[in-house]
């Protein structure tokens, strides 16, 4: 994993081996296969990994838990770990040892059923339990996608497995800079939702679009300890956190999540592990944020980052009790049934610290509809929340073709002005998407830290222009379009015009001439 050769040849076989395997099962549903089972590859040398560690500490370098016998390790050690860990694996249940079994055992599939139940089971009754409950649930060894017959299934789970147990995923696990796997795993979630169209961008957000969100809500903040996704899918925001703040600051960091999706948010909850988040870090929660918000004991958030579902539906003024939650209230309306955009928007207002930051992506309609939205838009300027308004380029999202926006909240702003910037062109062609690159990220981070008027590209607008231009939040309202068109100098135009008259002129007495010439 040293050099980017031998990344993309790793991200090209692991891609080769997800589709050669699959036979005629759909690549959406056989994604649970392929990244269930480098979850389980991980937690397993993880865990060799970390007793490993203990037992060099103390003398024993030859010491091997996967050669043990299941007899051989006591409840101590057992406890113990899963108090380090969240979980236990016995030796007999590693990865790799049921791999080299699984062409000759019969009942793989039944095996495979039993150690997922026993790795979730050892959770229970620690705290551990909600993070590791339920984590293979969406890997369905018995399902008749895999094959017509047991032994067909069995047949493709054991290439599935020999195939991941033999891609080349060094390092030491226990270095936390190292992150073979994690890469592999984002790697294969990525690919995954570029070839699922639109249900593929409502688990994940594009890798560069997730770095942006993160070094916004990060901007001029020495310490952050909280990070918090009110849509989290699988994750991919949320981590994004580990990269922008480096290895030591990311150890403080806490990630807190809510998704309404339970395929999902299994994802995201085993997109920790492989990312080096510990158990105790994470708090993920399943449900509908809108109405039955899980961590309201857990605000306020240093930091929030989000991608929320565009303009979906809600219970909104149909549930009486809404209007008088503390979240929607102070705007004095709530957002339409049909487009909750900026439901999710006060929700993650509510949960923002004094000093926190938000970044938010959003459906380009709420910067301008009217109605309730314009009253939603009218308390966030007037109460001066609106930090910055982000017109990105369009095509960037799986599955959405239009140019979102992203809308970034203060609850503590210097000054009274709302800084529009257009990053409309800041992308370039990646097949049949558009790709923000390093450098537009740093122009479009540049500019917003910057916070002045740039000609064609940024402009810092004070609330009160805002207020009496209806609450419109468009950039295309502030920001003027660069012309591109060329400069037509009318002077040399005519020039050339009563040049080429004269020299028609010119020909057509030549011609005349020749023709006279003919008749005589």
């Amino acid at each position: 994993m040293a050099n980017l050769n031998e990344r993309a040849e790793l991200h090209k076989t692991i891609w080769q081996i997800a589709n050669d395997l699959r036979g005629s099962v759909d690549g959406w549903d056989f994604k649970n296969y392929v990244l269930g089972f480098l979850f389980y590859r991980f937690i397993s040398e993880d865990l060799a990994a970390h007793l490993k560690h203990f037992e060099v500490e103390a003398g024993n370098d030859d010491f091997d838990y996967a050669s043990l016998a299941d007899e051989d390790v006591d409840d101590d050690a057992r406890n113990q770990t899963i108090s380090e860990k969240g979980y236990f694996i016995y030796p007999s249940e590693l990865f790799k040892n049921v791999a080299a079994r699984a062409a000759a055992d019969d009942n793989l599939n039944e095996t495979l059923a039993r150690i997922f139940k026993s790795i979730e089971g050892s959770a229970m009754g620690t705290d551990s339990e909600p993070d590791m409950k339920g984590l293979f649930s969406d890997i369905d060894v018995n399902s008749p996608k895999l094959g017509a017959t047991v032994s067909k299934r069995n047949e493709l789970l054991t290439k599935l497995m020999q195939k991941i147990g033999a891609m080349d995923l060094g390092g030491d696990l226990q270095d936390a800079k190292i992150d073979a796997f994690g890469d592999a795993y984002e790697f294969l979630m990525t690919m995954y939702a570029s070839n699922a169209g639109k249900s593929g961008g409502e688990f994940f957000t594009p890798q560069e679009v997730a770095e942006l969100l993160a070094r916004i809500a990060c901007t001029s903040k020495s310490r952050i300890t909280r990070v918090y996704d009110p849509a989290c899918g699988s994750g991919s925001l949320l981590l994004k956190f580990a990269k922008v703040l480096g290895p030591e600051k990311a150890k403080m960091v806490s990630f807190f999540g809510q998704e309404i999706n339970i395929t999902t948010y299994n994802l995201c909850r085993i997109n920790m592990f492989p990312h080096h988040v510990p158990f105790d870090k994470f708090d993920i929660q399943l449900g509908d944020t809108l109405t039955d918000p899980k961590h309201l004991a857990d605000q306020p958030f240093d930091a929030i980052v989000s991608n929320p579902p565009y303009s979906t539906h809600w219970a909104g003024d149909s549930n009486p009790l809404l209007i008088n939650d503390d979240r929607y209230s102070p705007a004095g309306v709530l957002a339409p049934k049909t487009k909750a955009d900026l439901a999710f928007t006060m929700h993650m207002l509510h949960h923002l610290s004094t000093t926190g930051i938000a970044a938010i992506v959003e459906f380009p309609g709420v910067l301008y509809r009217g109605g309730a939205e314009q009253k939603i838009r009218q308390y966030l300027i007037e109460n001066n929340y609106v930090d910055c308004v982000i017109q990105l380029p369009s095509n960037l999202f799986f599955g959405v073709g239009i140019a979102t926006c992203i809308i970034v909240l203060k609850k503590s702003k210097a000054d009274n002005n709302v800084l529009f910037l257009d990053a409309s062109a800041e992308c370039v062609k990646d097949g049949n998407k558009n790709k923000l690159t390093d450098n537009n990220i740093e122009s479009i981070f540049n500019t917003y830290i910057g916070r002045t008027d740039v000609d064609y590209k940024s402009r810092l607008v004070n609330n009160k222009d805002i207020l009496a231009n209806d609450c419109n939040l468009s950039v295309s309202s502030y920001v003027e379009q660069e012309d591109t068109r060329e400069v037509i100098n009318i002077s040399e135009v005519n020039a050339k015009l009563e040049s080429l008259i004269a020299a028609g002129a010119e020909l057509n007495k030549k011609i005349e001439t020749i023709i006279k010439e003919l008749e005589g």
